[in-house]
Order: C-alpha cells, then sequence, then structure tokens
C-alpha cells in the first residue's frame, strides 16, 4: 500500500543520526517512534538507546543505512570540490574583467594564502603517490 510508512526512521544529526522504530500498529492508529539507537556515521558507532538490546534486524538495517550515508556523504564531499574549482575559475574570470580595485585589495591576502596553501598540500600528496607508486612498480 503507498501509505505504509517504513519500519525505520533515521533523523540526521551533526555526525550521524538517531534511530526510530515506527509503529502504527497500536490501538490508537497513530504513528509513535521509538528512540532506539544512535548512530556515528564518522567512525560507525551504533549506541542503543537506555538498556535496549538491538534485534538482528535492527542492526542489519542500521548498518544498511550507514553504508549508504558514508556513501552519500562522500558523493557530497567530491562534488562540493568539483564546485570549488568551478568557484576558482569563476573567480578568476571576475578578477580579470570585472573586480575593482577596493574589491581586489580586500580579498587578495587571503585568496593568495588559501590557494598558497592548497596548492603545497596538493603537491606533496601527489608526491607521496607517485613516490609510492614508483616503489611499487605501479604506474
Amino acid at each position: 500500500m503507498a501509505g505504509d510508512l517504513p519500519d525505520y526512521y533515521f533523523r540526521i544529526r551533526e555526525n550521524g543520526a538517531a534511530v526510530f522504530r515506527v509503529d502504527t500498529e497500536n490501538r490508537q492508529r497513530r504513528i509513535e517512534m521509538d528512540q532506539i539507537a544512535l548512530v556515528n556515521v564518522k567512525n560507525g558507532e551504533i549506541r542503543p538507546q537506555g538498556d535496549r538490546d538491538l534485534t538482528e534486524t535492527d542492526l542489519r538495517t542500521i548498518r544498511e543505512w550507514l553504508a549508504e550515508r558514508q556513501a552519500l556523504l562522500a558523493r557530497r564531499d567530491i562534488d562540493d570540490i568539483h564546485r570549488a574549482v568551478d568557484h576558482l575559475n569563476l573567480t578568476t574570470q571576475w578578477a580579470q574583467s570585472k573586480a575593482t580595485d577596493g574589491q581586489l585589495d580586500d580579498i587578495t591576502d587571503a585568496l593568495l594564502l588559501a590557494m598558497h596553501d592548497l596548492r603545497t598540500v596538493l603537491v606533496r600528496k601527489k608526491s607521496e603517490r607517485l613516490m609510492k607508486a614508483a616503489g611499487t612498480g605501479e604506474t
């Protein structure tokens, strides 16, 4: 039936989610949500709430959600980086064609330092990858 609710609800939090078991099979036909666990997306920790014992179904559902959430966040991270590259290109175009001297004075030092820091990290990481590949015979 199209109106069926899922058995679990995940309320997104800063580092994960609060997990609720959804119950509609009660006498009042109300939606009841019982918090059963907290999930930390960064370290994969699943903490039952109170003195609850999580069932295998609970754990399997939470682990599936956790894997999907981690994959989604990873995709978002790389998408943010692609957007940053676009922003750098747009910033270059703006600086070349539209920016006033006052606007350039406001942003030049901060932008140069940020770009220098980024360049330093990228060059070091690329060098590490190349050294690692050369040491293992990979290309």
